[in-house]
């Protein structure tokens, strides 16, 4: 019995255009809008290579922390690079600025100058990569005192500055303190939207999971009224119709990402296996909140599904669908929200993977998306068994 009425919950599914459409054609149809409309901001957005010069003085020729911060940072094999660096005599370098040909240029003397003529997003960043390495230098010229101060208190005075100055360039080279880059292009604010989408594919969900409640319902279809009277146990024809509905919303899923990945392009990073972990999990929660909403509103399909929609739309804005601004200010201002709303806590389960280097929080999302669904049984069930009619 529990498999036929598994085969029979299936075709109805696949059979029901309105559930097809918000399943299957609706995410597609606005991961579409989302490559529209957002790639080409990133296009205009996205930071230009900028040309800069650097006067060869002796200064610069003997600091190696420099000469080698702006050699890999106008590495041309680095697709990530920042620089378009020139390497002149301080006269060429002022003719370069004034015919607008460089952005500005790095006199090294005493202390590092940089040379600008006007004030813009390419100037600040030449300033500020500046004074980040003049930082590294002064943390370098600390651990070299400090090397040298231990070698002078084991009364060793024929010191080798040039092996205590190479020493230290390693120990700051492998420090786990280094700067990382991060900025790569599955932090883009169109992957930001990818996830809020997928959350949303998830969660909506709950729709097939409340249509196959209602079809066990007695007050709510033909079908129910049936299994209601039917010497069967209820139990397995309705585990039954929610199985076959969580397979369905897998089924759209997939095709979801199959599409982002293949049409559109998306890059979902190395951790695709967890990214689709977290989808598959996501979905069992949306899938649970619909047979939530089925148990516990007495009304018909429309408004149970407007229900579910609501409920759904509602948490993505506030994950950050609409503008990614409102995850921050939602968990600074009213954290317990976001900790209780199960689309934020599948687009903070894709952030975890990018932004933090083990899988904390990513593995704590996944839990509480558990618990939710789980909740979420357990307050349908004990809402089915006070169910009680007086005639069918």
């Amino acid at each position: 019995m529990f498999i036929h009425n598994f085969k029979y919950a299936l075709k109805t599914l696949f059979r029901n255009k309105m559930l097809i459409f918000w399943t299957f054609a609706f995410p597609i149809i606005l991961g579409t809008f989302f490559n529209m409309a957002f790639s080409d901001i990133e296009k205009s957005e996205k930071l230009d290579i900028i040309d800069i010069a650097i006067v060869e003085t002796d200064e610069f020729k003997n600091n190696e922390i420099f000469k080698e911060s702006f050699k890999e940072l106008s590495n041309k094999k680095n697709k990530d690079r920042l620089f378009n660096t020139k390497y002149v005599e301080e006269s060429e370098a002022k003719e370069l600025l004034k015919s607008n040909k460089i952005t500005g240029y790095l006199l090294l003397k005493d202390t590092p100058k940089v040379v600008v003529t006007t004030s813009g997003i390419n100037e600040t960043i030449l300033k500020y990569v500046t004074e980040e390495i003049k930082q590294t230098e002064k943390i370098v010229e600390n651990l070299a005192q400090s090397e040298i101060k231990k070698e002078v208190e084991k009364k060793n005075y024929n010191i080798d500055y040039d092996q205590i100055y190479n020493k230290v360039l390693e120990i700051t080279k492998d420090s786990d303190a280094n700067i990382k880059n991060i900025t790569s292009h599955n932090l883009s604010y169109t992957m930001i939207e990818f996830y809020t989408l997928i959350a949303m594919a998830c969660l909506y969900g709950g729709i097939l999971g409340m249509v196959a409640i209602n079809q066990n319902l007695a007050n709510m279809s033909s079908n129910g009224k049936r299994v209601s009277v039917a010497p069967t146990s209820k139990g397995k024809l309705i585990l039954s119709s929610v199985l076959a509905s969580y397979i369905t919303q897998l089924i759209g899923i997939f095709l979801l990402f199959i599409y982002t990945i293949f049409a559109l392009k998306v890059d979902y990073g190395n951790n695709l296996a967890l990214v689709i972990l977290l989808a598959t999990v996501g979905s069992f929660a949306g899938l649970s909140l619909g047979v939530a909403v089925a148990c516990l509103f007495k009304a018909n399909d429309n408004v149970k599904t407007g229900i579910v929609i609501s409920i759904t739309m509602f948490g993505c804005f506030l994950s950050g669908m609409m503008g990614i601004t409102m995850k921050y200010i939602i968990d600074k201002n009213i954290p317990i929200i976001n900790k209780l709303n199960p689309a934020n806590m599948i687009t903070d389960g894709f952030y975890s993977l990018y932004y933090y280097d083990t899988l904390d929080r990513f593995y704590f999302n996944v839990v509480s998306l558990l618990i939710f669904a789980f909740l979420m049984i357990a307050i349908s069930m004990f809402s089915l068994r006070r169910q009680k009619y007086d005639s069918i």
